[in-house]
């Protein structure tokens, strides 16, 4: 077994080598600086060097929401890329594995959405993965596409890291509670997927932690764990004037890969303390 891990640096990425580090599982992370994803030319010549891979995993992602309106770089990092990686995934045979979004929906269906909803994106990140979702489900038969949401881990900046900054120099803070999902910790989800990769029961899955949250409430915890003696106000969403839409209620239903495994996946509550340990924010 050998694996290529792309967007490496990440969140994702970086729990991914842990969790080989610690099976002992031979891989190649990869980010932008050894590896531009977007160059077919970059590409294949990596490819003619490294072609023995059993699995390709993509955690590369354009992320940055509001950015993703005015900057066409969103569709060649989260549409492009992945059906230049699945393509060499199938010349070589390896199974693929690229990640998705919760913000491919409007978020007005009122409930958790499933792999069979139909995506309706309302940004230009959400068509992004939506159409990188498309072409990659339909290209090669030996793929997976995984959806997640407000995810958080050691790696990178996120939304959890954002709080407990702006905590350190104010003395009230106003979160949106007009936007709900599920806060997932990368570490889970990446022992998560790993699970689901095993079994080659290829397809669309996701892949949250359990629980639901509005950001306020996401916000409301952390600040609570670490102590924050402020005051915390809900806010909404058209407060801010962002250029991107999000969607209102976007909670992923992770009944298909809990079914499949026969594992509950954790709750939200439960990846946000595991995190602040981690991170050294509170003792166990």
């Amino acid at each position: 077994m050998k694996i290529l891990l792309t967007g490496s640096n990440g969140q994702l990425g970086y729990d991914f080598q842990k969790l080989f580090d610690n099976l002992n599982i031979k891989y190649i992370a990869t980010d932008y600086q050894e590896l531009d994803i977007t160059s077919e030319e970059n590409l294949e010549k990596f490819f003619e060097k490294n072609n023995d891979f059993t699995h390709i995993i993509n955690c590369a992602a354009y992320n940055d929401v509001d950015k993703a309106e005015t900057d066409d770089k969103v569709f060649l990092l989260n549409e492009q890329a992945p059906k230049k990686l699945e393509k060499f995934s199938k010349r070589i045979g390896a199974i693929f594995v690229t990640y998705s979004t919760d913000f491919v929906f409007d978020g007005k269906k009122g409930g958790n959405y499933t792999e069979n909803d139909t995506p309706s994106p309302i940004s230009n990140y959400g068509l992004s993965k939506a159409n990188g979702e498309k072409l990659t489900l339909d290209t090669y038969e030996k793929s997976f596409v995984i959806r997640t949401s407000w995810v958080f881990g050691k790696a990178n900046n996120n939304f959890n890291t954002q709080v407990i900054n702006w905590s350190k120099t104010r003395d009230k803070l106003s979160i949106v509670d007009d936007q709900i999902s599920a806060p997932t910790y990368s570490k889970d989800l990446a022992e998560f997927s790993w699970k689901l990769i095993q079994t080659e029961q290829f397809g669309l899955y996701h892949i949250t932690n359990n629980g639901i949250a509005s950001k306020y409430e996401q916000a409301k915890y952390v600040l609570e764990k670490i102590g924050w003696k402020g005051t915390i106000e809900t806010a909404k969403t058209e407060d801010f004037n962002l250029p991107a839409k999000r969607p209102h209620f976007s909670k992923l239903s992770s009944e298909k890969v809990e079914k499949l495994l026969g594992e509950k996946i954790p709750d939200w509550k439960s990846g946000i303390d595991r995190y602040l340990e981690e991170m050294k924010i509170i003792k166990k």
